[in-house]
C-alpha cells in the first residue's frame, strides 16, 4: 500500500524526508463557477483561509483582527537560516497541535498531560505561478537530530540527537519546530500556520460536515471513531477522530494515519468549494470568526489583511493541482513504532522543492507506507 495521494504529472505520490545517519529495512508490525476556491493549505486551516481569501468582508476586519494569535518566528530564529528563494514559490509549515488541555482534553483521545505536541506536520510548497502545490507530510514519530533552538519566550534548548520529530514543538514551540524542519530540509519556511483540536472540530461543523466514503469499517476506541463502510457526512468530532486514528486502519502506524489525513484534506477541499459562502453572510462570518479564533500564524500573516492577501495568491490551486506525499521513511529496526528518514530519497524531495521542480516519483518506491491508502475516498 502506498502513502501516495494525488500525484501530479511527473511528480511523486507518497512520503519524503531526510534525517539521522542510521537506517533500517522496511518492516511493519472540479472547479465550479466563478467563486471556485483554491488550495486550503491544510485540513486544519482550510475553511478559515478560504473565507478570508475569497470574500472581502471589510466591515469585520477590526473584530476578526482581534481574534488572531501570531508568533514572531523570524525574530526568534534570527539570520542563521536557509536563504529565501527568489523564484516566486513559497513554503509554509502547517502544524496541528495535540494539546490535551482544556476543551482539547475531551477530543480525539489521549490524556491531559498539560503539554502539546505537533500531532500533524505538513510542509506546503506553493510553486511559482501559484497554480500548483506540493504537500509533504512529516511523520511525528520520525527520529531526527533536533538543533539547538530558542523559544518565543526567550528560553534556550540544547540540541538533541535521535529524538522524535514532534518533540521539537513540545520542547520549544513553533520557533523550535520551524528550526527543526529547516535543519531537516535545508528549506526556508516562509510562513507558519497552526490549529488545535477544538478549532479543527468547530471549522468542520461550521461547514456543515464533510462527506467521505469509507471502503471498510473503521473502529478505533482510542480516537472515538466508529464508521461502517459506506458514505458518510462527518461531523467535526468524527472528522477529528478520522484524521487522528491510527489503530483502526492500515498497519496501526502514524503513516497510515497520514494517508487518512491526506484523503480527508481532498474531501474537505471539495466540500469548501461546494459551499455557497457568498450567498450566506452569516455562515461566512461564522467561519471567519471560528478560523481566526483557532488559527495561530507567524507574525507576517498575523492580520486579516495579510491572510486575505496570502490566500488570494492561492485561489487558482485546486485538488488537481496538488501533489501529496509522505516523507520517505522506513520502520526503525530497534523500535517498529518509530521511523527513520531514507536520506537519499528525502534529499531528492528537498532538492526538488528548493528548485521549484516536481518531486520525482521514484522517491516513493521501497519505503514504508502505512497501508491505509484507499480506505477513505
Amino acid at each position: 500500500m502506498s502513502a501516495q495521494s494525488t500525484p501530479g504529472p511527473g511528480t511523486a505520490g507518497e512520503p519524503g524526508g531526510s534525517g539521522p545517519r542510521r537506517r533500517a529495512g522496511d518492516r511493519r508490525p472540479k472547479p465550479r463557477g466563478r467563486h471556485r476556491k483554491g488550495l486550503l493549505v491544510t485540513a486544519w486551516t482550510a475553511a478559515g483561509i478560504v473565507v478570508l481569501g475569497g470574500t472581502g468582508v471589510g466591515y469585520v476586519y477590526v473584530e476578526l483582527n482581534g481574534n488572531l494569535d501570531s508568533v514572531d518566528i523570524d525574530q526568534v530564529l534570527g539570520t542563521d537560516r536557509p536563504s529565501r528563494t527568489d523564484n516566486g514559490s513559497r513554503n509554509i509549515l502547517v502544524l496541528g497541535s495535540d494539546s490535551r488541555s482544556g476543551r482539547n482534553g475531551r477530543l480525539g483521545g489521549g490524556t491531559d498531560d498539560g503539554g502539546a505536541r505537533a500531532d500533524t506536520a505538513m510542509i506546503v510548497h506553493v510553486h511559482e505561478g501559484h497554480r500548483r502545490a506540493s504537500v509533504v507530510s512529516v511523520p511525528r514519530d520520525t527520529i531526527v537530530d533536533r538543533p539547538a533552538c530558542t523559544d518565543t519566550g526567550g528560553g534556550s534548548h540544547p540540541a538533541a540527537s535521535g529524538v522524535m520529530f514532534n518533540s521539537a514543538y513540545s520542547t520549544g514551540g513553533a520557533a523550535c519546530a520551524v528550526k527543526t524542519v529547516e535543519s531537516l530540509t535545508g528549506i526556508r519556511m516562509d510562513h507558519y500556520l497552526e490549529i488545535d483540536f477544538s478549532g479543527f472540530q468547530r471549522l468542520v461543523d461550521e461547514l456543515g460536515g464533510v462527506e467521505v466514503t469509507t471502503t471498510r469499517d473503521i473502529e478505533d476506541p482510542d480516537s472515538h471513531l466508529y464508521l461502517e463502510a459506506g458514505r458518510h457526512r462527518l461531523t467535526g468530532e468524527q472528522a477529528l477522530g478520522l484524521v487522528r486514528t491510527r489503530h483502526g486502519v492500515g498497519d496501526g502506524s502514524d503513516l497510515g494515519r497520514i494517508q487518512l489525513q491526506q484523503a480527508f484534506l481532498k474531501a474537505l477541499l471539495e466540500q469548501v468549494r461546494d459551499v455557497d459562502l457568498l450567498g450566506d453572510p452569516k455562515k461566512l462570518y461564522d467561519l471567519a470568526d471560528t478560523a481566526t479564533r483557532t488559527v495561530t500564524t507567524d507574525s507576517a500573516l498575523g492580520s486579516v489583511n495579510s491572510l486575505m492577501s496570502f490566500a488570494s495568491g492561492l485561489k487558482d490551486i485546486d485538488v488537481s493541482g496538488m501533489t501529496m506525499i509522505t516523507m520517505p521513511v522506513v520502520y526503525d529496526a530497534a523500535d517498529p513504532n518509530r521511523v527513520l528518514p531514507v536520506k537519499s530519497k528525502a534529499d531528492q524531495v528537498w532538492t526538488a522543492l528548493r528548485n521549484d521542480r516536481p518531486i520525482p516519483r521514484s522517491v516513493t518506491e521501497d519505503t514504508a507506507t502505512g497501508e491505509a491508502r484507499g480506505v477513505v475516498r
